[in-house]
């Protein structure tokens, strides 16, 4: 049985897109950074953590999937916005220019566990004050590291991308179903 150890519906969305059949299992961990932590450390980090905390909910047959997202911008990791005023200081650093969206996927059989990093390279067009705050109060960019979602109106914004769509999204799909795969865990058998 395949598990995904997270609530997001952009990944549960992601997981049907390409038509896995899944359980969701709801873990917590610290999100916090460490100390010198790279964005690469932390994505990595949180999706093995979130990955062994869902083992444990499980039987040591099943295949367990972490992940997480972040948002990077001169090597600073960009969260959640919590206010308008932190979403348009965000999107200030973020408008005319390029920043990376870095996601770390885990999986775990057992005592195997097995991780890897995606990046994608983003750029943004310049955005405007009045679209900043219209957008804020769509809701969209409440819950979503970096203040967007590129399935979403955020992708107005958008007017390039270098690397995985799925990642920028929440999981990179070409390259969980190539883990998978060494799981023994075909996409292609799951039709």
């Amino acid at each position: 049985m395949l598990y995904l150890a997270s609530t997001s519906p952009r990944r549960r969305e992601l997981l049907q897109q390409i038509g896995l059949t899944f359980e969701v299992l709801k873990v917590s961990v610290d999100e916090s950074p460490l100390e010198d932590e790279t964005p690469a450390e932390y994505v990595a980090r949180l999706a093995v953590a979130k990955a062994r905390a869902a083992m444990e909910l499980v039987s040591s047959g099943d295949i367990v999937l972490g992940a997480d997202t972040t948002v990077v911008c001169d090597g600073r990791i960009i969260g959640k916005p919590e206010s308008l005023e932190e979403a348009v200081a965000i999107w200030q650093s973020l408008s005319r220019r390029s920043h990376q969206v870095l996601t770390g996927v885990a999986l775990a059989r057992g005592e195997l566990v097995t991780h890897r990093v995606v990046t994608t390279e983003v750029h943004f067009k310049e955005l405007l004050p009045a679209e900043m705050e219209a957008y804020w109060h769509t809701g969209e960019p409440r819950d979503k590291a970096g203040g967007y979602g590129i399935q979403g109106r955020g992708a107005v914004w958008v007017d390039r991308i270098s690397g995985s769509y799925s990642n920028v999204v929440g999981l990179p799909l070409a390259e969980t179903a190539e883990m998978l795969d060494g799981f023994g865990y075909s996409v292609w058998s799951q039709a």
